[in-house]
Order: structure tokens, then sequence, then C-alpha cells
């Protein structure tokens, strides 16, 4: 009877690893929970980088619904949804980038190779910014609505399929 028993612990285990397993596989890994949704977006502190005008709070709460991209040159999945972003921004899509702890030459770099689909950019090299957002990563999306509220957050890269089953749905409700 107690060679049984010299089994159970592995046995629960087992069940923790298996519970654990299924319980990821039922969550959207771009989905990031955020206490910010619903509410205003924080403040924006942004540097130039190079000749460009940062944008503003003003700016998020101008009536249009706006991405706030948070990407940085090192980053792979950046590279990844750069060709995504671009494409939004070709169908109207206004797009406020925040090169996240990077140098300027190199961000600049990565925008001369890639091309910019941002209205406007501005630096924060020091994540003051990302800290108060929330940003654990990049990149990494914010939906804004007109007045200023932050309507979800996207953790990794804007794909395609994020494009068609979340980004686009929040546009199409609020008519842009």
């Amino acid at each position: 009877m107690a060679k049984p028993l010299m089994f159970l612990p592995l046995l629960v285990m087992a069940g923790f690893v298996g519970a654990g397993f299924f319980a990821m596989q039922q969550n959207d890994p771009n989905a990031m929970p955020t206490a910010l949704a619903g509410k205003e977006a924080p403040a924006v502190q942004l540097q130039p980088l190079g000749a460009e005008v940062p944008f503003t709070d003003a700016d998020l709460r101008d009536g249009k619904i706006k991405l706030v991209n948070f990407w940085a040159s090192w980053c792979a999945p950046c590279r990844v949804e750069h060709p995504n972003l671009i494409g939004l921004k070709q169908d109207g899509v206004e797009i406020m980038g925040v090169n996240w702890k990077d140098t300027p030459d190199k961000a600049q770099g990565f925008l001369a190779e890639m091309g910019s689909p941002y209205t406007k950019l501005g630096a924060d090299p020091g994540n003051r910014m990302g800290l108060d957002w929330g940003v654990a990563g990049v990149p990494e999306t914010f939906l804004v609505d007109g007045a200023g509220r932050i309507l979800t957050r996207i953790a990794g890269p804007l794909t395609e399929d994020v494009i068609t089953s979340k980004i686009d749905p929040l546009l199409a409700g609020a008519g842009e």
C-alpha cells in the first residue's frame, strides 16, 4: 500500500502542470490587462527625436481615435509589425510613435530603412512615459479614443490577425 502513495506527489504535480497548460491555451497572448482601460491616457512625456515634433496630450484629445505605438530599433518584433503599421497609416489611421529606451541615431536609422508610419513621434529614452503607461516591453500598442481614453492595450506585434480581430472592430465602432 505504501508504494502507490509514493506516486501521489508526482500525480498531483502532473495535475497542476496540466491545468496550467490548459489555462494558458484559453487566454489570448496579445491581450494584456491594463488598469488604464476606459480611463484617460497618462501624460505624454516625450523628447524630440531628431527634427520630429513629439505628440502631446492635446493630440490624443482632438476627437480622432489613434494608435499609440511603443517601439525600438533593437526590437525584432517591431520589425515584424512595421509593414502592418505602414498599412494602417495608408488606411488613414493616425499612429503616434513612442521610441522606447533607444538611441536617436539608431531610431532614425530604423525609420530611414523601414519608412515611418507615425503621424507624430517622440522619444522616451528614460522610460518615464513607458512606466506611466504600464509598458512591459516593445512593441506595445494602445488604442486611444478621441477624448483621450484608452480603449485597449495590445502587447506584442500588430499582426494581420490582431488588426482584424482587435483593432478593426474598435475603429469601425468609433466611425473611423
